[in-house]
């Protein structure tokens, strides 16, 4: 077997306990600093030992159409309630716009039809849950690397933060608010795109209208849904609890790559 489908396997099964664990013991042990440090180093050798045993322009599996699955469970935030992403949807998403600022030359604001127009990908893969479930659907959008590219990264941009519209619970410290980052090679990288478009219809509310990321080369919690704006950042301690999205934020791995 495959290193590879090894890890699949592993992170999937290992992700299903880790809901458990969120709820039962994960603040204990990331609040210890003996076990968060513990945490980050497997991190890293992870992510490194990948790195240098796979190409990073490799792709993610892609399948054929007869194998698209025929009920792609959509969870996590499934109808945001938040007061101007339902003004868009019940516009229709016309006058929505994708934010790109942050360590930029150039800030962008597109529409769909910017983003329609933008260089773009179209891809069958599947969708690994940490939560132990998989599906497979076809994903249309345009390719990040391209828009990146357009807006004009400067020296010090290290990492792509997307900022979306649904919140998964209110807390004091406004954390709540859904938010991921990756990596400039996982922005680059052929297959990560900001999909419109899911199994050739615009994609649904519940799976993340009008935009989502799809990172195929990492586990499900990292597809970002209702993207709103992309923030390049030298570093994102200062968002959210400090680790770079919100299921880091309460124990997740940051890189969760498969």
């Amino acid at each position: 077997m495959s290193a590879v489908p090894h890890r699949r396997g592993w992170l999937k099964a290992a992700g299903a306990s880790l809901a458990g664990l969120w709820l039962a013991a994960c603040d204990r042990i990331t609040t210890n600093p003996r076990g968060a440090a513990v945490l980050a180093s497997a991190e890293g050798l992870t992510r490194r030992a990948q790195r240098r045993v796979t190409d990073r322009k490799a792709l993610a599996r892609e399948f054929p159409a007869s194998e698209i699955s025929s009920d792609f469970r959509a969870n996590g935030s499934i109808d945001p309630a938040e007061s101007a992403y339902r003004a868009h949807v019940a516009a229709g998403f016309a006058d929505w716009r994708l934010v790109i600022d942050g360590l930029v030359e150039r800030p962008l604001s597109l529409s769909l039809a910017d983003l329609r127009a933008a260089p773009g990908r179209s891809q069958i893969t599947r969708h690994d849950c940490v939560e132990g479930w998989s599906s497979i659907a076809r994903w249309s959008g345009a390719r990040l690397g391209p828009l990146l590219n357009q807006a004009g990264l400067r020296k010090n941009a290290r990492y792509i933060v997307f900022h979306c519209a649904d919140s998964l619970e209110q807390t004091a410290d406004g954390s709540g608010r859904y938010y991921e980052s990756i990596d400039l090679i996982d922005a680059y990288h052929p297959q990560t795109i900001l999909a419109y478009a899911m199994n050739g219809q615009p994609l649904p509310v519940p799976h993340g209208a009008p935009v989502r990321l799809r990172v195929e080369r990492q586990l499900g919690y990292k597809q970002a849904k209702y993207v709103m704006r992309l923030e390049a950042v030298e570093d994102f301690a200062h968002l959210g609890r400090g680790k770079g999205g919100f299921w880091e934020d309460r124990g997740y791995e940051w890189y969760a790559g498969i």
